[in-house]
């Protein structure tokens, strides 16, 4: 089955995209994408394929994830998503553990976000302290994705008006160097904001003098313009 799912892709595969793709998630010597290769499949064929292949065990995905194709890595995580969402309470551990072993290989961020909230945040959403302390082991990672992963899971928790540990991680992250990091913290206060933007102006008055810029302008992109400037312009 393994087979046959890289030979669809293999069908899929489009030059003048993967050259496109390449260039877009910065897989040039020293940038974070570096060493990947694209086939320049599109995500709609991919969410496509995942669902034919829905029944490929861990053992076959983990061959998807250990690839540095990147199609592969992300029809993989779609596959595991879709695995999930019909999993009893045991597989979904099972599941969740694959995921943590796998950081390393979801090393972009389309992988990141198209992933960690449904598995590593839903997983999370009704467990205790205990069990959501790897959030903060992650955040705390030398590995950029790993933030980038603490973060991009609490979006499960804002989605069910539970914002405190997004604003905790958010902490964490505030001076982390790289401006992935900056733009997920960002976004995900946005979202805080979206629901609850009292929640979010009681972060930003604490920080925002100074939280990256990035990270800033992200948080505030949707503030009417009077409610905006007063950030941007201390």
């Amino acid at each position: 089955m393994l087979i046959s799912l890289q030979q669809d892709l293999a069908k899929l595969a489009d030059a003048e995209k993967a050259e496109l793709y390449a260039k877009f998630f910065k897989t040039g010597k020293g940038e974070y994408g570096e060493g990947d290769k694209f086939l320049g499949i599109v995500v709609p064929e991919q969410r496509e394929a995942a669902k034919k292949y829905s029944k490929l065990s861990l053992s076959e995905l983990q061959q998807l994830l250990s690839s540095n194709i990147h199609e592969y890595r992300l029809t993989a995580l779609f596959i595991l998503i879709n695995k999930y969402q019909k999993a009893t309470e045991t597989e979904k551990k099972e599941l969740f553990d694959f995921y943590l072993k796998n950081t390393k290989n979801i090393n972009n961020w389309d992988l990141v976000d198209s992933s960690a909230p449904y598995i590593v945040g839903d997983y999370l959403l009704d467990k205790g302290d205990t069990k959501k302390s790897i959030l903060y082991q992650l955040a705390k990672s030398v590995n950029l994705w790993e933030r980038r992963i603490a973060i991009l899971s609490t979006q499960a928790f804002i989605r069910k008006e539970q914002f405190d540990d997004t604003l905790k991680i958010a902490e964490i992250l505030l001076n982390d160097n790289h401006d992935l990091i900056h733009k997920a913290v960002g976004w995900m206060l946005r979202e805080i904001g979206n629901r609850n933007q009292e929640v979010e102006e009681e972060f930003l008055k604490k920080h925002y003098t100074t939280m990256p810029r990035t990270m800033l302008r992200y948080a505030i992109e949707k503030f009417e313009e009077n409610k905006r400037k007063p950030y941007l312009y201390f």
